[in-house]
């Protein structure tokens, strides 16, 4: 009885997500707060209020008598950099550009230069707010992976939620199963959250980096969603097919 509730409401929930005047709301509000908490936590950060935060975070996550050492054994430490690697500019590159291909090869061009639109201002917004913050890296434990550009907020963090929850956003507006709409932006929103918490792990990164730039990030891509619902509308980009617009 129980899961065929779970099933009754999660149904009700895709229902709720399909119809496109709330969704149209919803995104907007999302993107609104989106936008409030990165302001919220950039001014905290700023004012060195999160300070005290971020360090306790990074020391609970080394062992207590050697913070050069990582919890969780040398697999884990592994792993967190399997997984960062994804929020890579290497890798965003290489998937922006397979997308982009695909969407080419489908002859939907419309949605091709808005993926790499996305995914270029993306990159420009991350680089322009890491060089007016110019927050330094955390050294309160050694970095377990190299690290280039200032701390705040997290590039890897924010361009995932900028490629990802973008393309899985797109991809959702182009399937016509509503499980395979919310399945596109669940793994999205998966390997986002992913990425973030490995930065915080390997110590390349303070929490509120990684806030910042899932704020961000996800700002920028229901927006990227919002203008391609627009674009769909007026025909400039390809409209999902068998789906309402």
């Amino acid at each position: 009885m129980r899961a065929v509730n779970v099933r009754n409401g999660f149904r009700r929930v895709v229902e709720w997500i399909g119809r496109n005047e709330k969704r149209v709301l919803v995104a907007g509000l999302l993107a609104v707060g989106s936008l409030w908490a990165f302001l919220a936590i950039a001014e905290e950060v700023h004012e060195g209020e999160t300070q005290a935060f971020d360090e306790w975070v990074l020391r609970k996550l080394r062992e207590p008598d050697d913070p050069s050492q990582p919890i969780g054994g040398i697999w884990v430490e592994e792993t967190a950099r399997d997984i960062t690697a994804l929020g890579s500019v290497t890798v965003l590159l290489l998937v922006t550009a397979a997308v982009s291909i695909g969407l080419a090869l489908q002859k939907k061009r419309g949605a091709m230069w808005l993926v790499i639109g996305a995914t270029l201002g993306g990159g420009i917004l991350s680089t322009a707010l890491k060089d007016a913050f110019g927050r330094q890296r955390p050294t309160v434990v050694p970095h377990l992976t190299d690290v280039l550009t200032a701390s705040f907020p997290s590039g890897h963090a924010m361009l995932s939620a900028v490629v990802y929850l973008t393309l899985g956003a797109l991809l959702a507006r182009m399937v016509a199963n509503p499980w395979a709409r919310a399945w596109c932006l669940i793994v999205a929103m998966g390997i986002t959250v992913l990425v973030g918490i490995s930065r915080v792990y390997l110590g390349v990164h303070y929490p509120t980096d990684v806030l910042g730039g899932w704020a961000a990030g996800m700002a920028w891509a229901l927006g990227c969603w919002l203008l391609a619902r627009r674009l769909q509308r007026r025909g400039k980009v390809e409209p999902p097919a068998h789906v309402e617009a």
